[in-house]
């Protein structure tokens, strides 16, 4: 693979000289040890601001209750601030959890969200439910919840809100008749879901390359063009660390395994450490397992090296987007991250506002 390989692009020998790659993040509003809820809230609007500036392409925000390292409790809450202190930049959700909502809620709140900013929102969906049984207890949702059967309807529901077709004569406003572009996050038989849907796929874990492969061989086979969108549409998602030295991108994953690794062992998930502590810390046998684990897999490095990692996986995948799920405790760190990421796609600052509606799955 070519250095200069179409660097503004990573075009791939199956598509037109000049195609473009997407690149977009998600921002989870992970807390950090000695800073509180309301200044990882504001930590996110700043970053959205700061990738537009960059020419990301969309920037969203996650769904997660009764959890001590993650602030997004109110997804389309916090994305009407984020898309309040932006201009350019796509906003939306990864994603909205459907089975702890139910449809018609979801869409009168993302109708208000498309009629507040027109042509600039987009609607991730996910059928996760309580990290804990307490959550779940609370939310009124048990883990049968989020079946695949159970999911699809909740879909197909929420769908028919904005078309109209409302189940009980009921009229959703002001969302019907409004297009929101629609996701399915997904892994396993998510895949399946939303290629019976006619949605586009977001998919991960990067570091399990087979298995994202499968999915999205799955999904391309079985895609049914749908009014929102006529062909398959994949966006990877993974974290991605870029770094001017190996050491240096390997530290930005230190903080984020840590926490994983804990809240394995512990079922908590805990605000993000410094690097630097954790590299004191005594573990157990299985918290050190884990946490080396959750520093394997990832793209990180130089910018040249994520530069061939990334063209690697665009390859095998024939993604059109990547979506940046990278979190850590250094957010000046995490910013130059991104930014090093931006030279390595080539991305330019937004000029123009967006255009108005249209295919969905070009957006």
């Amino acid at each position: 693979m070519r250095h200069d390989r179409e660097r503004r692009g990573f075009a791939r020998k199956d598509r037109p000289a000049g195609a473009g790659v997407r690149f977009s993040v998600l921002d989870r509003s992970r807390t950090r040890e000695g800073h509180d809820a309301a200044e990882a809230l504001r930590d996110t609007v700043r970053l959205a601001q700061e990738l537009e500036r960059l020419g990301y392409h969309r920037f969203w925000v996650s769904e997660h209750h009764g959890v001590p390292g993650v602030a997004g409790s109110a997804p389309t809450v916090l994305a009407a601030a984020v898309a309040a202190a932006t201009r350019t930049i796509r906003v939306g959700t990864g994603g909205v959890m459907l089975p702890n909502h139910r449809p018609l809620v979801v869409a009168e709140q993302f109708g208000v969200l498309e009629s507040l900013f027109p042509g600039r929102i987009d609607m991730g969906l996910g059928r996760s439910v309580g990290f804990t049984a307490g959550v779940r207890r609370a939310l009124g949702r048990d883990k049968e919840a989020a079946g695949s059967a159970d999911f699809a309807a909740q879909l197909d529901e929420l769908l028919g809100w904005f078309r109209g077709t409302s189940p009980t004569g009921v009229h959703a406003r002001p969302a019907e008749g409004l297009t929101v572009p629609a996701f399915v996050l997904a892994v396993g038989e998510g895949a399946d879901i939303a290629a019976r849907a006619g949605l586009p796929l977001v998919i991960g874990d990067l570091r399990n390359r087979d298995r994202m492969r499968r999915g999205i061989d799955h999904y391309r086979t079985a895609f049914r063009p749908s009014d929102w969108g006529r062909e398959p549409y994949v966006v990877v998602s993974g974290t991605v660390a870029v770094a001017a030295t190996p050491a240096d991108a390997h530290r930005l994953l230190v903080p984020e395994a840590w926490s994983m690794a804990y809240a394995r062992t512990h079922g908590t998930f805990p605000p993000l450490p410094p690097a630097e502590r954790v590299e004191t810390l005594a573990m157990t046998a299985k918290e050190r397992d884990l946490y080396e684990s959750g520093l394997t897999g990832q793209l990180a490095g130089t910018e040249e090296r994520v530069a061939d990692e990334l063209a690697a996986v665009l390859d095998e995948t024939g993604a059109q987007e990547v979506l940046v799920t990278t979190s850590t405790y250094d957010r000046g760190a995490l910013l130059d991250s991104f930014r090093g990421l931006a030279r390595v796609a080539g991305l330019t600052p937004a000029q123009d506002p967006p255009s108005g509606p249209g295919d969905t799955t070009a957006r």
